[in-house]
């Protein structure tokens, strides 16, 4: 089955949802279970799993019912991928980058550093042979994997004090993710992971000096602006594609109607999050200057963006050595990125450069 062709599963599912209840109650229901990392308040990333489930139970005609529980219910944050690959969980609802740790292979198909816009990075996975790379990352873990919502740019993070240059970044103590974290350590940091009901008291208490999250619109609600008040614009995170996983056993023992539903379900609610967090966003972005008068946006120096960008190219040569798999996912998104990237010049910057008022 070829993932990044989805037509026939849309037709699929339109015909499927206008059939009646009656015609399918004979028909066997499966119940499925799905682990999130995210906290049962924390929207939008839980309202993604969310409106997936009410969308497959709607268009199945309850035939596919699928619970979602949040993070506060089976106490793994960081243990979705070994849940639904061992059979706990059917399904999940996380991020690639943080199974790095286990496989270095799934760490691109979240962001990177540097890398591809949210619509560059959809076209990749969707037209460009990413679906396919990251279906063969995920094969040995006897999982499928499938884009679960992006939310765009992120910011860089918030930070107790300003940062004027290199020597400011050194012993300081920061939540940084996936190879960013990487890059920040090179840099002098101490980083770590820390689940997001943790984020707010780790850096009210000094457990760490800065973190990064997502963007204004989860951000604002979180109450870093409280603790650390300079905001910095974003470098690591251009597109943050979050993820859904499904055991693969329990897949291939739906009827082709009911695979179909999921998938399709699966993309739409993926994308919805996507313009769910922008809307978030664009409204928080609106009210924290006449709002929060003391949180201070700001961008990283040149010098310390230099190092940023230098430190991760030698971090790409160093990962990609003796790894084969990392280095074609990784050469096919740069590729596309370069491709894309000048499309995305033509039409998105230079209309924003030439209206910007």
């Amino acid at each position: 089955m070829m993932f990044g062709k989805t037509t026939k599963f849309l037709v699929a599912a339109t015909v499927i949802a206008g059939l009646t209840t009656a015609a399918l109650a004979k028909e066997k229901v499966y119940k499925w279970k799905l682990a999130t990392t995210w906290g049962p308040t924390l929207s939008p990333f839980i309202d993604a799993p969310k409106n997936m489930a009410k969308m497959v139970e709607e268009m199945s005609n309850g035939r596919l019912l699928i619970r979602v529980d949040a993070s506060n219910k089976h106490k793994a944050a960081f243990g979705i991928l070994d849940m639904v690959k061992g059979g706990q969980y059917d399904m999940g609802h996380s991020a690639s980058y943080y199974w790095k740790g286990k496989d270095i292979n799934t760490l691109p198909f979240t962001t990177m550093p540097f890398g591809m816009t949210a619509p560059e990075q959809y076209a990749w996975f969707y037209y460009g042979g990413g679906l396919d790379l990251m279906q063969k990352v995920y094969k040995k873990h006897k999982v499928l994997s499938f884009p679960g919502g992006n939310t765009g740019n992120q910011m860089g993070g918030w930070f107790r004090k300003e940062i004027k240059s290199l020597d400011d970044l050194k012993g300081l103590k920061m939540r940084i993710p996936g190879f960013a974290g990487e890059i920040m350590n090179k840099l002098g940091m101490t980083v770590t992971n820390i689940p997001s009901g943790e984020l707010y008291t780790s850096l009210e208490r000094g457990t760490i000096d800065a973190l990064e999250w997502v963007g204004p619109g989860m951000d604002i609600k979180m109450g870093f602006h409280k603790v650390a008040p300079y905001y910095y614009t974003g470098w690591h995170e251009p597109g943050t594609e979050l993820q859904f996983l499904v055991n693969q056993r329990k897949f291939n023992k739906l009827p082709d109607d009911l695979k179909a539903i999921l998938v399709t379900a699966i993309r739409v609610s993926a994308y919805d999050m996507y313009a769910q967090n922008y809307a978030m966003s664009a409204n928080a972005w609106a009210k924290m200057g006449k709002d929060y008068p003391n949180i201070k946006v700001k961008t990283f120096p040149k010098e310390v963006m230099d190092a940023m960008k230098r430190t991760n190219k030698e971090l790409l040569v160093e990962k990609t050595k003796g790894q084969p798999l990392l280095k074609e996912i990784l050469d096919s998104q740069s590729a596309f990125q370069k491709k894309a990237r000048e499309w995305t010049k033509m039409s998105d910057y230079l209309y924003l450069k030439d209206n910007l008022e």
